[in-house]
């Protein structure tokens, strides 16, 4: 049995050391948030919340469920989910396929990768970006937050090189068996291929459910921004908690502008935070298996 070293256990613990710190510095602020949620105005107002909620109260949840906006963005989100991971998916599996081939397979291979690299490592920038949305007559339109986005060169590396770490041996039998190269990427590659294509669903869904600043720039109607471009609005705004009617000043009671900016933050993470238990497993097997062949 292989034995450590003294300096491999010191840098086992230092290591172990980092990561508790850095996830304990990513945990806090969330916790803190949910805690303000859950607190009263003047309790957060005088800074007695820290980690665990004072005066609990579910007024800004209460508030939150009755603001249309919100759900209604919320809905603009899980459409853009809906239809983003599978025109995604696609686009960067069928592109991945034939980079993944060997030279002579596909003796154009490296003139196509360059054609996806440079362009990842060099722009075109934001002004040349919104005038083809524009000239596409996408503005204001969900597929303005879609199809800008499908093919992602990153994802496309990802599945590239995971292909190619597959043994060869499962290709060619089914080739010399007559399938046919749709036939072996929909019935061999794919069904191997869960972990990186759980990591690269979830790469999708982090991206488009994160992503706020193109719902600003290329939505005209508020009606129309997603969920992420909805709360940095809010949150940036001056006086979150305006008063739209009679009604809310009644309702607001113990809600102030932090307590419903807090609401409303950790609302947004929840789906996200659903989501990740049940592709974690398929996580770390894709992006290492999927890194290690270029």
């Amino acid at each position: 049995m292989y034995k450590k070293s003294w300096g491999m256990k010191i840098f086992t613990v230092f290591n172990y050391a980092f990561l508790i710190l850095l996830a304990v510095s990513c945990l806090l602020p969330m916790l803190n948030q949910l805690a303000i949620s859950f607190s009263s105005s003047s309790a957060v107002a005088a800074g007695k919340v820290g980690l665990w909620p004072v005066d609990f109260t579910l007024d800004s949840y209460k508030y939150m469920a009755d603001k249309p906006a919100f759900w209604k963005s919320l809905a603009v989100s899980g459409l853009r989910i809906l239809l983003a991971v599978p025109f995604s998916m696609i686009v960067c599996v069928l592109a991945a396929f034939p980079l993944s081939r060997l030279e002579h397979e596909f003796p154009a291979r490296k003139f196509y990768i360059w054609v996806f690299v440079v362009p990842m490592l060099i722009g075109g920038g934001l002004i040349p970006s919104y005038m083809v949305v524009r000239d596409t007559g996408l503005i204001d339109s969900i597929w303005a937050l879609i199809l800008p986005y499908t093919v992602n060169v990153f994802n496309t590396i990802l599945l590239m090189n995971f292909f190619r770490s597959l043994p060869k041996e499962l290709e060619e039998a089914a080739y010399v068996d007559g399938a046919t190269h749709w036939k072996v990427l929909r019935l061999i590659i794919l069904p191997v291929s869960k972990p990186v294509l759980a990591t690269v669903i979830l790469y999708i869904i982090v991206n488009h459910w994160n992503s706020w600043f193109d719902g600003l720039i290329y939505m005209n109607s508020p009606d129309n921004y997603p969920l992420q471009t909805y709360l940095q609005t809010q949150v940036v705004s001056t006086n979150l908690m305006a008063l739209e009617s009679l009604r809310d000043v009644r309702q607001i009671g113990m809600i102030s502008d932090r307590t419903g900016k807090a609401a409303q933050i950790f609302l947004a993470a929840v789906p996200v935070l659903l989501i990740y238990p049940f592709l974690q497993k398929y996580f770390t097997t894709g992006i290492v298996m999927g890194s290690v062949k270029g």
